[in-house]
């Protein structure tokens, strides 16, 4: 267990460069064992979530080497072998090696997947999509197990009941090695699928309309990668470090952005009367006057991100007025809410919606990170309090954020990252 020793009530200043995108980046992984040549990825975020999936990858005998965030992933001799071990649970985006594998063998067994806790993520779309594909689904003992007919995979109208990242990305992965035409209807329009299609369009699938609502494959018989792909800038580590510049900084420039990904969460900081220079790939933020409340409404891409709903609480806090955030999303993710009412904020929840009104004066204390963007919202909580914020499980920001510790330092904030020893370790040094 890791813990973020948060020495708060500092200004912060400079400049914070964005890493690759998360979210594309746990898709572009299992993605890779598509391939049937080695595959480069540059501009890979330096995360706990990377970690995890090279784990998985060498269960598959599939080898990779990370080193200044360039990650090589040769899977030329994978085997396709059941995961349903701990490192599945543990993250939510191993459920990509379902389409993966399908994909690439005509089978996968996968555990089912971990991750935040943030409330009902169901799978019956993805189940949906594959057998739409000629697939076959069980759950066996906690497992999925899907299997293609003997003739393999073939192309579909799917029309999902709701736009789902994973849904779409699971499908593309299987549908772009499938026989004849595929056409993924309502599908997520998020920046990585783009980036997750432009990917594969490299190794030789043929997929248009990425991006867009209707989304069409032509499988091909296999793929092959030939170039480096560099991931796409991380939009939600940018949002968070927008708002934490508008929240504590006194001049904070935020490079590698492409600002429209973020459109709707500019806006919001506009409407608030933070005040931005938005450049061709940076974002500089004055430091903040007064600031009005706004309501906040999670909805699908272009829609503001549920991702940055959390973000952007703390520096709502500054404002005067009410405020209201819901998240259509995700409604139940709310873990964040007590541990900001334990630093002084005046903040409710009342039927999913969560209620915030100006605090003056928030004060260090011990708070948990239940799951990443929990995380970032109460690291800049801590930033802006007064005294000392310790967040334990804070294992869970690193999961999500680049090289975290060393970006707010450069900044000027005074944090630090401590181990936390197990009772017997713990014992154990007591003793000597």
């Amino acid at each position: 267990m890791k813990n973020m020793l948060i020495h708060g009530g500092k200004k912060l200043s400079g400049t914070v460069v964005i890493g690759g995108a998360k979210n594309s980046t746990v898709a572009l992984i299992p993605a890779a064992i598509l391939s049937r040549t080695p595959v480069i990825l540059e501009s890979v975020p330096v995360i706990q979530d990377v970690t995890n999936l090279m784990a998985i990858l060498d269960e598959m005998n599939v080898s990779s080497t990370f080193a200044d965030c360039v990650l090589r992933i040769d899977p030329s001799h994978i085997q396709n072998v059941p995961l349903p071990s701990g490192k599945i649970k543990s993250l939510r985006a191993s459920y990509y090696f379902m389409g993966a594998l399908l994909g690439r063998f005509g089978r996968a067994v996968v555990g089912l997947p971990g991750g935040d806790d943030i409330g009902p993520r169901p799978i019956d779309q993805h189940i949906k999509g594959f057998e739409a594909l000629g697939a076959t689904v069980t759950n066996d003992h906690g497992a999925i197990s899907i299997t293609a007919p003997k003739e393999g995979l073939h192309g579909a109208r799917i029309f999902f009941d709701i736009s789902s990242v994973g849904a779409t990305i699971n499908v593309i992965l299987a549908a772009v090695t499938a026989h004849g035409h595929t056409v993924i209807e309502n599908a997520a329009k998020e920046p990585e699928i783009i980036d997750l299609a432009t990917y594969l369009n490299n190794m030789g699938a043929v997929i248009r309309g990425a991006g867009t609502d209707t989304i069409r494959i032509e499988g091909v018989a296999q793929l092959a990668a030939h170039n480096a792909h560099t991931i796409i800038p991380d939009r939600i580590e940018a949002g968070t470090y927008l708002a934490m510049a508008a929240a504590v900084g006194d001049g904070v420039n935020v490079k590698n952005i492409i600002s429209e990904h973020l459109d709707a969460f500019l806006a919001k900081l506009e409407e608030m009367g933070v005040v931005m220079d938005v450049g061709e790939d940076s974002i500089f933020v004055y430091p903040s006057g007064d600031l009005k409340m706004v309501q906040v409404k999670t909805l699908p891409y272009p829609g503001f991100a549920t991702d940055l709903q959390q973000p952007i609480t703390p520096l709502m806090l500054k404002a005067h007025g009410e405020g209201i955030i819901i998240d259509t999303l995700y409604p139940k993710r709310v873990r964040h809410i007590p541990e900001l009412v334990r630093m002084g904020a005046d903040i409710t929840i009342e039927n999913d919606v969560i209620i915030v009104h100006h605090a003056d004066h928030l004060e260090g204390c011990e708070v948990a990170a239940e799951e990443i963007r929990a995380g970032a919202c109460l690291m800049i909580a801590g930033l802006m309090a007064e005294g000392d914020t310790t967040i334990t499980k804070a294992e869970n920001i690193l999961r999500g954020y680049d090289r975290v510790i060393m970006k707010l330092r450069n900044l000027g904030a005074d944090v630090e990252l401590i181990d936390e020893a197990a009772p017997a370790e713990q014992a154990l040094r007591a003793e000597n």
